[in-house]
């Protein structure tokens, strides 16, 4: 749905309605689209804690946890 400035401002608790109901409405000023109104997204899928990496084998070095000679000087 596009709708402009004038009609968002005499419609809003319409166009909120719509909105919240899962429509995308554009709202137009001077003829070019101005801002994009719509449902409430997600920032981001959640991935389950459990089970999470079953299909993504991983393993560690035995040595993960011990540095390398070249930060001798740094932990002196």
């Amino acid at each position: 749905m596009t709708i402009t400035v004038a009609e968002m401002k005499s419609n809003l608790a319409a166009v909120l309605r719509k909105a919240a109901a899962g429509e995308e409405i554009i709202v137009t000023k001077h003829g070019k689209p101005y801002v994009k109104i719509g449902p409430e997204k997600p920032l981001y899928d959640k991935l389950p804690r459990i089970g999470a990496f079953k299909d993504h084998p991983f393993r560690m070095s035995e040595d993960f946890d011990e540095l390398g000679s070249e930060w001798d000087e740094y932990t002196r």
